[in-house]
């Protein structure tokens, strides 16, 4: 059984459509894949579609933005009810910090000479609910200003340059409890990718445990041969759920190919299971 819970689609900063993103996972081999976008559940509905007609199990879920000690820290939340109250509130305000950070970056980098305006970013997010930085960097690639995403955050959109703007996420110590109130499971997605390493060590993944956290998600591109190694000890120790996926975003990421990293069918299991408990609960 191949086993990717972690992808994107055009419902947040993918390329593919939910439906088309459930089909090529399918194509690819895989027997269950997770749609996580970023901070949003809209696509959901056209994944599941999909995924009946072709024979594929879909895990719905997220990938929400927080923060912790004053980092950024991705969590995913795994089959949380898409109506509970409290957490449609909290994504709103998420959701709310992305729409109107997009305007100040492009006014930043205006500021800086480069001609780029709001509508050519809307242009790039098309109907996403979670328009952000990738899709300044769509349409600063479309401009030719950078040659892809990835030069986009190395020289302009990371934290300390020109055209990055803070915005509002959730503090990382109330989402995990949210997310379980909605029935949900949580995995911290790459957490020693991107800086994170410094407040993600082992205190304090066994502090964020006794919140509630399931897993961490260890096979992941950002991570090298070594710190897999390390976070899977770590993982062991506090008995926290392993978990492994490509981050796909389609065209929107290199590297990143459906299936590239796998979840083991006992991991998800374990994951599933802690998700059924919370359910009845």
């Amino acid at each position: 059984m191949r086993i990717d819970l972690h992808t994107h689609s055009s419902a947040s900063d993918g390329t593919d459509t939910p439906g088309d993103l459930v089909r090529e996972a399918a194509a690819a081999g895989l027997d269950v894949v997770a749609l996580t976008d970023h901070d949003a559940m809209s696509g959901w509905a056209e994944a599941q579609q999909a995924a009946d007609e072709v024979g594929i199990t879909l895990v719905p879920g997220l990938e929400i933005s927080t923060r912790f000690r004053h980092r950024g820290v991705h969590l995913l939340g795994y089959l949380p009810d898409p109506t509970h109250p409290s957490l449609v509130d909290e994504l709103d305000r998420i959701l709310e910090g992305r729409t109107a950070r997009t305007p100040a970056i492009v006014a930043a980098l205006r500021e800086h000479g480069i001609d780029i305006s709001e509508e050519d970013v809307r242009r790039e997010s098309g109907g996403s609910v979670a328009a952000g930085r990738p899709h300044v960097a769509d349409a600063l690639v479309r401009s030719g200003v950078v040659a892809d995403r990835t030069e986009a955050f190395a020289t302009l959109l990371s934290p300390g340059q020109a055209g990055y703007v803070n915005r509002y996420a959730s503090a990382l110590e109330d989402m995990i409890p949210l997310v379980a109130a909605a029935g949900g499971v949580t995995v911290v997605a790459h957490p020693w990718g991107r800086g994170s390493r410094s407040v993600l060590d082992a205190e304090a993944l066994a502090g964020l445990k006794d919140l509630g956290l399931a897993g961490i998600e260890v096979d992941h591109q950002d991570h090298a041969p070594a710190a897999r190694a390390e976070l899977r000890a770590i993982a062991r120790e506090l008995d926290l759920v392993v978990t492994g996926s490509s981050d796909h975003h389609g065209l929107g990421k290199v590297d990143h190919d459906l299936g590239v990293n796998t979840t083991e069918p006992e991991q998800y299991e374990r994951l599933m299971s802690l998700a059924s408990r919370r359910l009845d609960g």
